[in-house]
């Protein structure tokens, strides 16, 4: 398929900039993948669309306060850091902003929120082909100690901020984040209140959990002229037993598996493809690209949030409306026309689609 296919025109207006005020006061599209049906609901009557036996899937992952701020030790440029992936104690692959000044060898001085020298430096050691940075920090025992007194919540770029509000750091978190490592959050899951999840529970209906840490790669576009062309953005995941074992379950016995996000998709069906359709204990990095056609292995419903054209999130969402076909980008362009029409919010910060 052509990546153009996955493109289509959003009034800049409804790109969201702050979240709703209730979690669970987002509006909710609820698109029925048998007949292309939509209803127009809120969050919270997602409810009335669970049964007792199914499992709802989520990703645990916590996004930590990943972007820096310092200057060039030569020069005094200042730079901007957004850390992706730690490799070990003060070794992380990182993106700066501007790239070209962040050579290897480079010192930089990191800052505190004030701008002030924060008596911490990171090293520029080497660079790869995706444009990161590997930096080696010192000035400290561990960098991640020093995040919440240096670092910012790194909401995506499309939502404009001169600094950063304190209703970022609790609202771009969801409220049953565990293992901190994402750099973006699994923004399907900040609808959810602990009272809703208590309510899920309540109606029979098992709750487990992933762990994959989202990067700001989730946020890129697809540039290539065909899906095939497109070298996806590698995210590192974990899934324990306890989640294999009802996951399995439930698919052995069958019952629903219903997933919150593309990401915590991502880990389930990884994992499926590698292990003939069945879920395994498992820590690894994925790459995995769902696109039309994929035939899914485990996830039975998906709870989503509206993305950015030509995203490989809008492609796995169009996959999964019409499994092992390529018609389901209709079916989610279709959707997305209502909900543009209709003024639903879009993106992170934005509404919620629930495809049954």
């Amino acid at each position: 398929m052509r990546t153009a296919d996955f493109e289509f025109i959003l009034p800049l207006e409804l790109i969201a900039q702050h979240p709703a005020p209730r979690r669970d006061d987002s509006r909710l599209l609820v698109l029925n993948r048998n007949d292309g049906h939509i209803e127009h609901r809120r969050f919270r009557d997602l409810l009335e669309f669970i049964r007792a036996g199914d499992v709802l899937v989520m990703n645990n992952s916590r996004v930590i306060p990943a972007r820096l701020r310092g200057a060039i030790a030569r020069t005094g440029g200042r730079l901007e850091i957004l850390l992706v992936e730690e490799n070990a104690t003060n070794d992380w692959w990182a993106m700066l902003r501007p790239a070209r000044r962040a050579q290897v060898g480079v010192q930089i001085g990191l800052h505190d929120s004030k701008g002030n020298p924060a008596g911490v430096r990171a090293d520029v050691v080497e660079t790869n082909d995706e444009g990161h940075r590997r930096l080696k920090f010192s000035g400290t025992s561990d960098i991640r100690d020093q995040l919440g007194r240096l670092g910012e919540t790194p909401l995506p770029p499309y939502i404009h901020r001169d600094h950063e509000l304190l209703e970022d750091r609790e609202r771009y978190q969801t409220v049953f984040a565990e293992i901190g490592g994402s750099a973006a959050a699994p923004t399907a899951g900040l609808h959810f209140t602990a009272e809703l999840l208590g309510q899920i529970r309540g109606r029979g209906v098992q709750v487990c959990f992933v762990t994959l840490h989202v990067g700001p790669g989730t946020f890129l576009p697809v540039k290539t002229e065909t899906l095939a062309a497109h070298k996806m953005h590698e995210e590192r995941f974990e899934v324990g037993k306890e989640t294999v074992r009802i996951v399995n379950e439930a698919k052995s016995s069958g019952r629903r598996v219903m997933v919150v996000g593309t990401t915590t998709v991502r880990v389930l069906e990884s994992i499926a493809a590698q292990n003939n359709g069945k879920m395994v204990e498992n820590a690894g990095k994925t790459r995995i690209f769902i696109h039309p056609p994929f035939q899914f292995q485990i996830v039975d419903a998906l709870l989503t949030n509206f993305h950015l054209p030509c995203s490989t999130l809008l492609m796995l969402a169009s996959a999964f409306a019409a499994p092992g076909e390529t018609r389901g980008r209709e079916m989610i362009l279709a959707a997305y026309t209502a909900a543009i029409r209709e003024r639903y919010r879009f993106y992170s910060y934005g509404d919620a689609m629930l495809l049954l």
